[in-house]
């Protein structure tokens, strides 16, 4: 059996892998991603890939189409178009319009240096009722100080309770791009998102998100936050820590090395069989309850992905 026979869809589960294009995917990117995967397909479910580019200035020539040949290389084969969320400026518009009518967010143009200086503290020229074209502002979310809990599928309970003004996030920064808070909540909302399985770096996130779905009386989605891949120094596996890209000429190796970081105890016969085979395996024999419960693990392996 291959994995294309393994994917009978079931529309009650619906998962998402969405990078950034700020560079080519790493082995710890490849780790999420991987995890989504299975996750959504042992459970019948559909995954989808969307592109979150919504900071030019961050974003590298070329990355998307590298990010996408990728999962194409280690077979991560997606249910539907990708998304880029570029293209999705009046989506964003309307939602916060939809906040700003329900009295949720307000014109801001205090720094965030201000912000920390005042702990906390927005100077009296904020939340003007009209704003001057003069003065760049951005727009945040008003923290209610509500007390935010979920069940996350690999930690367990969680809760934050958010504090007053402090707490206000932006959504729309003075430049004009949308913040990332903003754009996710609005396309996992669009796509019918039902469950979110991404690293733990992501864990603070989850708060803000909460808080947006519930202005807007949507039912969240289900988050599990995976433990985040570390190098030998301790750092998290990442673009800014030089963080070698994932080599597609190796891909059944990546994948047999995913599997182990994320504790799936793959037989070591799958490190000679084909990418076909070694995701038939994981998606058979796929656990969310061995994986790591903690936030991060160091790589202990060599492997050919630049750990």
């Amino acid at each position: 059996m291959n994995i294309s026979d393994m994917t009978s869809l079931s529309s009650a589960y619906r998962g998402r892998f969405a990078p950034s294009p700020t560079g080519p995917l790493h082995f710890g990117s490849l780790v999420a991603a991987l995890a989504s995967f299975l996750d959504a397909r042992q459970q019948r479910g559909q995954w989808l890939v969307r592109i979150e580019d919504i900071d030019p200035l961050r974003e590298v020539e070329g990355a998307s189409d590298d990010i996408l040949r990728t999962l194409e290389a280690h077979q991560l084969h997606w249910d539907e178009s990708v998304r880029y969320q570029s293209d999705r400026s009046d989506a964003y518009e309307a939602l916060i319009e939809q906040l700003r009518e329900r009295g949720h967010c307000y014109y801001c143009p205090c720094s965030r240096k201000a912000l920390l200086e005042n702990n906390g503290k927005h100077n009296p020229d904020c939340n003007p009722a009209q704003p001057s074209p003069s003065i760049p502002m951005a727009i945040r979310f008003h923290a209610t100080g509500a007390r935010y809990s979920w069940q996350d599928l690999l930690l367990g309970p969680r809760f934050y309770q958010s504090k007053k003004q402090t707490d206000d996030f932006v959504i729309k920064r003075k430049e004009g791009f949308y913040a990332y808070q903003l754009a996710v909540v609005c396309d996992d909302i669009d796509q019918q998102i039902s469950h979110i399985v991404r690293g733990s770096d992501l864990l603070d996130s989850t708060p803000p998100q909460l808080a947006l779905y519930y202005a807007v009386d949507v039912t969240p989605p289900r988050f599990g936050h995976i433990p985040v891949i570390l190098n030998q120094q301790g750092q998290k596996l990442s673009k800014q820590n030089l963080a070698k890209p994932i080599e597609n000429e190796h891909a059944s190796l990546n994948l047999y090395q995913a599997l182990k970081a994320l504790n799936q105890t793959p037989p070591e016969a799958l490190k000679s069989a084909t990418v076909d085979e070694i995701l038939c395996w994981g998606v058979n024999n796929w656990s969310l309850d061995t994986v790591p419960k903690r936030q991060a693990i160091q790589a202990g392996w060599h492997n050919t992905s630049g750990l």
